[in-house]
């Protein structure tokens, strides 16, 4: 959430930020501004008619201590509406934080100023492209066909006990779900993250702090008789475990990591694009989550990436990272790092990280601050990214490693799985 000193004193920088997300109320802005203007006029008036009452109410007291109760009740008498008033002022106060409140949630994050104007995802910038694609045999074939071929991921057995979009990982193939849980988290760990186990469900609170409500409440599972939601990303717990808490400055960075299923409704999502693995309700990831200072969090944004990267390398794929335009960056990020495998089998990229700064979007919403040598408090910067997603990662691994006798295991994930081919 922004901030509303910085949106008052940063109009036009507010605005031009905004169009580079081509954000379709500019209007917003001055509609805040208007209310927060008179949200201070408010706040001023009962300030100075509680100071009023207050020092009355000392004269009274001091004038009836000293026997003097016509002057005490004279008194009483010429101040007698500063109740109604306050009581007045109070309520008009809090409708007019309300409705600020209900406006600025509505903006997006700034992005920041690398993040280029665009619209969809063919105007992101790729900032760099690694590896060569994999060599397949003929006839290769799409990991789902893989899949029945070896008799590792059930798709329509998923439909029977849940629906689409849940599959079941069977023999070799849930054991290289695993390996590569295991796998993320020892790297994470190996890396100075400190491993989490987070709840599944979280409450509304822990969704606003992080930014998925109110904007994406539609993408989430609901569970309405508790008020509960199931994480679409392990980020939401992890980053919440530092809701309405003050950290020391010398304690930053803070760097979490989380495995957690995930659970996504994908409202809308169908076609072709959407078939196997590459789009799914519910899947495995390891999260890796950071609190910093703000003047270092691009350079762990950097970090974060390189991290990333250093995971897609070890297991031999040929990947591209892209930095995001405006238009197609998540409500809530600053900045955002995607990785994307290439699948040779699909002929197509596939998303499997993204990495984000949210700047002090979560934290304001958090009240996540850190306090400096000088004993103030501010608030502090806050990254996620996957690391990572695995539908995607296992589309890619079979896809890319299959041969003509069965899929290859990658050489790092052997001591994982304790095999080295699925045949």
């Amino acid at each position: 959430m922004l901030q509303v000193n910085y949106i008052r004193e940063n109009r036009e920088k507010v605005l031009e930020r905004l169009s580079v997300r081509n954000f379709k109320q500019p209007e917003l802005v001055d509609e805040i501004i208007k209310i927060d203007e008179e949200r201070r006029s408010t706040q001023t008036s009962l300030d100075s008619i509680s100071a009023e009452a207050n020092a009355a109410a000392k004269q009274i007291g001091d004038l009836m201590r000293a026997g003097k109760k016509d002057e005490a009740e004279a008194i009483k008498a010429q101040t007698a509406s500063h109740k109604e008033n306050i009581k007045n002022l109070g309520d008009k106060l809090n409708e007019l934080e309300t409705a600020q409140h209900n406006l600025i949630v509505q903006l997006p994050n700034l992005p920041y100023h690398l993040v280029k104007q665009g619209s969809t995802a063919e105007d992101n910038e790729i900032v760099l492209t690694h590896g060569e694609p994999a060599k397949l045999p003929s006839k290769a074939l799409p990991h789902w066909e893989l899949a029945a071929k070896y008799d590792i991921i059930d798709f329509e057995l998923g439909v029977k006990i849940t629906g689409a979009g849940f599959p079941v990982y069977k023999g070799k193939g849930a054991r290289l779900q695993r390996a590569l849980i295991n796998f993320f988290l020892d790297h994470a760990t190996a890396a100075g993250y400190k491993e989490m186990q987070v709840p599944h469900l979280v409450n509304a609170a822990s969704g606003f702090g992080t930014g998925q409500l109110p904007d994406k409440e539609g993408q989430m599972y609901h569970s309405t008789i508790d008020d509960l939601y199931l994480i679409p990303t392990a980020e939401v717990p992890v980053t919440n475990l530092y809701r309405d808490v003050i950290i020391k400055e010398e304690d930053l960075p803070i760097k979490n990591t989380a495995y957690t299923p995930c659970f996504r409704r994908e409202a809308g999502s169908y076609g072709a694009h959407v078939r196997g693995l590459n789009r799914l309700h519910q899947f495995d990831k390891v999260e890796v989550v950071q609190i910093t200072h703000p003047d270092q969090s691009y350079e762990t944004l950097e970090d974060m990436s390189l991290y990333v990267q250093s995971l897609l390398q070890e297991l031999g794929l040929h990947y591209r990272v892209l930095r995001l335009c405006g238009g197609d960056m998540g409500f809530t990020s600053a900045m955002t790092y995607d990785m994307e495998v290439w699948s040779a089998a699909q002929e197509r990229w596939l998303e499997v990280s993204s990495v984000s700064n949210f700047e002090t979007y979560q934290t304001n919403r958090l009240k996540l601050r850190f306090k400096g040598k000088e004993g103030k408090a501010q608030l502090a910067h806050s990254l996620n990214g996957s690391a990572l997603a695995l539908p995607r990662i296992v589309a890619s691994i079979l896809e890319n490693y299959q041969t003509e006798n069965g899929i290859k295991i990658p050489d790092a994930l052997v001591k994982y799985t304790g095999f080295d081919m699925i045949d």
